[in-house]
């Protein structure tokens, strides 16, 4: 971008540090009498930004905080200020009053702020409107009073912008969803966690829902419970047994063929000792 720009804009960004610098130099002296505060080290911060959505809608903000305390916030869509705490009070009634810097403040996120955006988005489009498909995995958690935490990791996607939760019989579950917020992979991607607690005993099917610009129809991954899986195994287990048992049966016969009456010795007769070989086998 360095290298892209024109001298007229670096010389509007050289006006701007001036500007900001004379008045935070300024307003230092103001907020430690206004605080009371004689001696010491103190910082003013402030942050303002815009953002252009694909809708049309502008939304921009800026906030400045005191020695990391929230301060002053402009509502551009009012051009009034917010004030974070009765020491803002006063700042605020003033600025209040200031009724072209308050239209200027508005123009300035609206008007300007856009333009610098739209100029990084051109020279950053290579890598600023790329899409990468996210990745889902779903795990489960126990607890001691006997619930279980169902978990959604969805990572690697580009833009930031995603939609997850968690559906039960294909119903959204929004407002039982925990979220652990849109973090930077480090990788020039994004990860997010979505959890939400349930009642293993209740049987119901819960699916991770994923919805993203990357994908041509949102993801949806299904969680099935550990113990689903015992009577698969059990079944598995059985049948294997099973047919050991068949085969060991069918081994034995082929080795002992034609065995028939195995369980009766008939005795040879003779002349005197028939009669008692006849009540032996009887008996």
């Amino acid at each position: 971008m360095a290298q892209k720009e024109g001298p007229e804009f670096w010389d509007e960004m050289t006006w701007w540090a001036q500007r900001y610098q004379k008045w935070y130099n300024a307003s230092l002296n103001t907020l430690s009498q206004l605080y009371n505060q004689s001696k010491g080290f103190h910082i003013i911060q402030t942050m303002f930004g815009c953002d252009l959505r694909e809708d049309g809608i502008i939304q921009g903000f800026y906030q400045d905080s005191y020695d990391g305390r929230d301060f002053l916030t402009f509502d551009k869509e009012t051009m009034t200020w917010v004030a974070a705490d009765i020491g803002a009070q006063i700042t605020k009634r003033r600025w209040h009053a200031e009724v072209d810097d308050n239209q200027g403040w508005t123009h300035f996120l609206e008007e300007t702020c856009i333009s610098w955006l739209r100029s990084a988005l051109e020279f950053g489009k290579e890598t600023l409107q790329r899409r990468v498909r996210p990745t889902a995995r779903v795990s489960d958690r126990s607890s001691h009073d006997g619930l279980t935490t169902l978990s959604c990791k969805v990572s690697g996607f580009y833009p930031r912008d995603i939609t997850v939760t968690w559906l039960k019989n294909g119903e959204n579950r929004q407002q039982e969803t925990y979220s652990e917020g849109i973090l930077p992979s480090g990788d020039g991607t994004y990860q997010t966690w979505v959890t939400m607690e349930i009642d293993p005993t209740i049987r119901a099917h819960y699916s991770c829902w994923v919805e993203h610009e990357s994908l041509l129809e949102p993801l949806s991954i299904s969680w099935a419970p550990k113990n689903s899986l015992i009577p698969i195994v059990a079944g598995v287990i059985t049948a294997v047994i099973l047919v050991g048992v068949i085969i060991g049966v069918v081994i034995w016969k082929k080795k002992c063929p034609g065995r028939k009456g195995d369980g009766y010795a008939v005795a040879q007769a003779d002349d005197q000792g028939s009669s008692g070989s006849d009540m032996a086998a009887k008996a």
